[in-house]
């Protein structure tokens, strides 16, 4: 474990992380997959990784916490577009100009669909742990539908966009930069691949199609069959 560094102080750390996890409830309905529990399971993952690759913890924390308000402006959009609500933030709870600029700057550097091989120490503990959770073994089951209504993506759409995005990246060796969290995570990792490959092979099998939106049709037979609420 390399020394810590911190640029940010503790009381702009719990600024941001209030005035974060007040929009997260405030907009709950949008943030269905990227709402609180994502952000906040992000910031305590992204700071360990800082620890033991020597990044600056506290601004990887800062980082963790406004990296996906672009979806609270936007739906199934990219970082870039959370860019004015997120330096708004910042700004709002005193983090300095350059400090928020850099953070900024992090947050696209780690984005999944762009990111290099060689990106900075902090941008690396970001990725990690964001990555991590889209790895996670209970991802896909408890938190796929959950994407899906947030970004108004179809089921086909969700696995051409995993598997567009992710797949080379984890064949290129840098799907985890620590080598702590190859060494934890990657089979999770190459099982989530796998199974979001056979489901964009299947939602291309005409006879699953059929069985899917035979499944929809009852979904939506059902819900318009509810009493409404007294």
């Amino acid at each position: 474990m390399r020394a810590r560094k911190s640029t940010i102080p503790s009381q702009t750390i719990d600024a941001v992380e209030h005035r974060v996890r007040q929009l997260c409830w405030r907009y709950a309905d949008k943030l269905q997959f990227h709402g609180w529990h994502h952000v906040s399971f992000v910031r305590a993952k992204a700071a360990g990784f800082a620890e033991h690759n020597g990044a600056d913890r506290t601004v990887v924390e800062v980082a963790a916490l406004v990296h996906d308000v672009n979806y609270i402006v936007l739906r199934n959009s990219p970082a870039a577009a959370g860019r004015d609500l997120r330096m708004g933030i910042l700004r709002e709870c005193d983090v300095e100009g350059t400090v928020a600029q850099w953070i900024d700057e992090i947050i696209d550097e780690a984005e999944m669909a762009t990111r290099g091989r060689h990106i900075s120490l902090e941008a690396q503990a970001l990725s990690d742990a964001d990555t991590l959770f889209k790895a996670l073994p209970v991802t896909p089951v408890v938190l796929a539908h959950r994407y899906l209504r947030e970004n108004g993506l179809s089921l086909r759409e969700l696995a051409h966009k995993i598997v567009g995005e992710q797949r080379d990246v984890h064949d290129s060796g840098y799907y985890f930069y620590n080598p702590k969290a190859a060494e934890n995570y990657s089979r999770w990792a190459l099982a989530n691949l796998q199974l979001w490959q056979c489901i964009k092979e299947a939602v291309d099998d005409p006879t699953v199609v059929e069985l899917l939106d035979a499944v929809h049709a009852v979904d939506v037979t059902d819900f318009e069959a509810e009493p409404a609420a007294s």
